[in-house]
């Protein structure tokens, strides 16, 4: 079982394991993390856990990793700055063009591992849309996650996951996370006394506003509680849950 990095193998190295293999394409995106993180947090967090998660898989399954899709759908970040976005549609058609740039060099099983909130959607999307103009006869396996949503049960079961916001947005789950990670990554952070994010809705409802995110300043819940020691443990466990759905879909 092996694990190759996409750009850092030949043609004929891919050729030879891309039909066996699971390809692994994360997304993330550029944009605004509060005054306390950098705008590239999500492509740093998700390429980190998806090469931490690639290597454990490799022991059982073989992985192909592709280089991060590091622009994403963030036209809701845009009024604050520090954002460089891509729009629904343009998104939808480079993850296609990406998806299906894969399946012409032979790739069958592909996982979109997400690390960005507004890409979620979409890239289910690009991969059921893709996957019902297949015929049957093509074995192909398209998926399509974030990382928190594949952790969530093994976050819900520890105790120092309790109680946090999943994902938030630059929030003390991410804050944590990048502490543990990249500490010179995170900026000095303001003390909240009460999470301006958390707003009574419809239970089960997407709720939008044209104000919505500078009602918050652009990130939520209490980034000032997270520490270093939180986000090894959050770490842990979503390196390893996500490392397990990549085994799983590779036996597909």
């Amino acid at each position: 079982m092996t694990l190759t990095i996409w750009n850092e193998s030949t043609r004929g190295e891919l050729n030879g394991a891309l039909p066996v293999a699971l390809v692994v394409l994360p997304t993330a995106a550029i944009e605004q993390h509060g005054p306390h993180l950098a705008t590239g947090h999500d492509t740093f967090m998700v390429a980190h856990i998806a090469r931490q998660a690639a290597e454990r898989a490799a022991g059982q399954a073989d992985v192909v990793l592709a280089p991060v899709l590091a622009f994403g759908s963030s036209a809701h970040h845009l009024p604050f700055g520090g954002t460089l976005s891509l729009r629904t549609e343009t998104y939808l058609h480079v993850v296609r063009d990406l998806i299906e740039s894969m399946l012409a060099c032979g790739a069958k099983r592909i996982l979109l591992l997400n690390g960005h909130g507004g890409n979620h959607e979409l890239n289910q999307l690009a991969a059921r849309d893709i996957a019902i103009e297949l015929s049957p006869e093509s074995g192909v396996v398209l998926s399509a996650a974030s990382y928190w949503d594949i952790a969530r049960e093994a976050l819900a079961e520890d105790e120092v996951a309790g109680g946090l916001t999943l994902p938030g947005h630059a929030g003390q789950f991410e804050t944590a996370m990048m502490l543990a990670f990249d500490p010179l990554r995170v900026r000095q952070r303001v003390e909240r006394q009460a999470d301006p994010s958390a707003t009574d809705v419809v239970p089960g409802v997407r709720v939008e506003t044209p104000d919505r995110w500078e009602s918050f300043d652009g990130y939520t819940d209490f980034p000032h509680r997270a520490t270093a020691e939180q986000g090894e443990v959050l770490l842990e466990r979503v390196v390893g849950a996500v490392a397990e759905a990549m085994v799983a879909l590779a036996r597909r």
